[in-house]
C-alpha cells in the first residue's frame, strides 16, 4: 500500500502549481517542501515576474494561452489579485535582432500586438528615452505577476481541495521500485505511485547523473530604483518592458508598492557552486553596468540602486525546461531547470505536469522540453 497517488517535491514556482492542478484530479495527493513555500531565499523571491503573452519561440505560445487562462481561474478560485493587466513593452533596435525575431514569432502564432514608433512611444510611454533607431511592439495581454501571493494562493487552493502539505521536509533521496517510489527526508520515508520533481535550483541530487550533466545552478539578480514621479510608473501607466538597445539590456515591471520600480539588466545568470551557495550581493561591474543603464533608459529614476538581491534557478544547457517523464515507463516525472524563464507559464507547466504524471493526458509537440532530448 502507498502513501498516495502522487507526491510533488519543490513546492515553489512549479511545483505549487502542480500541487494545485493535481488537487483537482486526485484527493491523494501530497506537497513535500524543504523549507516553506515562497521563502526568502527562494526563485519565487523578486515581488513580481514579466507576463508575456509575445515569446522569442513560438513553440512556447500554446503553453502561454493555456497559462493566460488558469492565471485567471486561480485569481478566481483563490479571490487574489495575481496578474497585474498592465500590458508589454518589447524595446529594440528597429533592424536588430530581438524587435524582427518577435514579429516573425507573432506571425506565427496570430499574437495580439502593435508596433510603436519611436515618436508613439514619446507620446504614450514617456518614460522611456529611446535611441534614435529603437522601435516598440505593445502586447495587450502582458503583465506583472505577483509571485509571492500566486506560490501561496496555489498551495491554499490545494489544501483547500484536500492535498496534504509537508513543510521544512527536505527530500534526500528517490527509488523506482517494484511497489512504487521510495522518497525519503532524513529518516522518515513514503512511497508513492507517482512523483513530480519540481525543486528548481535543488533538483539536481534528485536526478540521474545524465541529466546533472545538463544542468547548472545559477545565479539570477534583481535591482529597483526609485521613482521621482511614482504615478508615471504606476501599473495604470507603466507597462511590463523589455528592452534590447545596440549594447544595452534591460527588463522589469511598474511600481507595485507605489514608489520603487524593478529595472534589472537583461538575463544575466552566472553559475553557482549550488542553489544553497552563490553571492547575494552585487558586484561592483553590476552596479556600474545597471546605473548606467538606467540612466540613459530611464530619466524619471534616481539612478541609485536602492534595493538589490539574488535568487538561484537551474539552468539546462539548451535553456528549455525539463518537463516529462525520466523515461517512457518511469513513474518518475520532472519539472525543473526552466532557466529563469518559468514563472509567467507557471499555471501552464503545473497542469501539464499534474495531467501527465498522473496518467490523465499527453502532450504532443514537446520534444524540445522533454528529458530525453538530452540521452543523445
Amino acid at each position: 500500500m502507498t502513501d498516495g497517488k502522487l507526491a510533488v517535491i519543490g513546492l515553489g514556482t512549479i511545483g505549487s502549481m502542480a500541487l494545485w492542478q493535481a488537487s483537482r484530479l486526485s484527493d491523494s495527493v501530497v506537497g513535500f517542501e524543504a523549507q516553506v513555500p515562497a521563502h526568502g531565499r527562494s526563485a519565487v523571491g523578486g515581488d513580481t515576474r514579466l507576463f508575456r503573452m509575445l515569446n522569442l519561440n513560438p513553440g512556447f505560445d500554446p503553453i502561454v494561452r493555456r497559462s493566460k487562462r488558469l492565471w485567471a481561474e486561480l485569481e478566481e478560485e483563490t479571490g487574489q489579485d495575481i496578474l497585474l493587466r498592465c500590458g508589454g513593452l518589447y524595446i529594440g533596435t528597429e533592424n536588430g535582432a530581438y524587435i524582427p525575431q518577435l514579429l516573425q514569432s507573432a506571425a506565427v502564432t496570430g499574437t495580439a500586438h502593435e508596433i510603436l514608433s519611436r515618436e508613439e512611444m514619446a507620446e504614450r510611454y514617456p518614460q522611456h528615452n529611446l535611441r534614435p533607431d529603437d522601435v516598440a511592439i505593445f502586447d495587450p495581454d502582458g503583465g506583472a505577476l505577483r509571485t509571492d501571493r500566486s506560490v501561496t494562493a496555489a498551495i491554499a487552493a490545494a489544501q483547500a481541495n484536500g492535498a496534504t502539505v509537508l513543510n521544512n521536509t527536505p527530500i534526500d533521496s528517490i527509488t523506482e521500485t517494484a511497489d512504487g517510489i521510495v522518497i525519503t527526508s532524513g529518516e522518515k520515508s513514503w512511497t508513492f505511485e507517482n512523483v513530480i520533481i519540481s525543486s528548481g535550483g535543488w533538483s539536481r541530487k534528485l536526478m540521474p547523473e545524465s541529466l546533472q550533466a545538463h544542468t547548472q545552478p545559477n545565479r539570477v539578480f534583481l535591482t529597483w530604483f526609485v521613482a521621482k514621479e511614482p504615478e508615471l510608473f504606476s501599473p495604470q501607466r507603466f507597462p511590463i518592458f523589455v528592452r534590447l538597445s545596440g549594447e544595452r539590456s534591460m527588463y522589469g515591471a511598474p511600481a507595485v508598492d507605489g514608489a520603487t520600480v524593478k529595472a534589472t539588466l537583461n538575463f544575466r545568470p552566472t553559475p553557482a557552486e549550488s542553489a544553497d551557495s552563490f553571492p547575494r550581493e552585487l558586484t561592483p561591474a553590476e552596479i556600474n553596468e545597471t546605473t548606467e543603464t538606467v540612466s540613459e533608459f530611464f530619466p524619471g529614476l534616481y539612478p541609485n540602486i536602492v534595493r538589490s538581491d539574488a535568487f538561484p534557478d537551474l539552468f539546462t544547457t539548451d535553456r528549455n525546461p525539463l518537463l516529462g517523464r525520466l523515461t517512457a515507463d518511469s513513474r518518475i516525472y520532472i519539472a525543473t531547470g526552466f532557466s529563469g524563464g518559468g514563472f509567467k507559464m507557471a499555471t501552464g507547466y503545473g497542469e501539464m505536469a499534474a495531467l501527465e504524471a498522473l496518467g490523465k493526458e499527453t502532450f504532443d509537440n514537446l520534444d524540445f522540453l522533454r528529458p530525453q532530448r538530452f540521452n543523445s
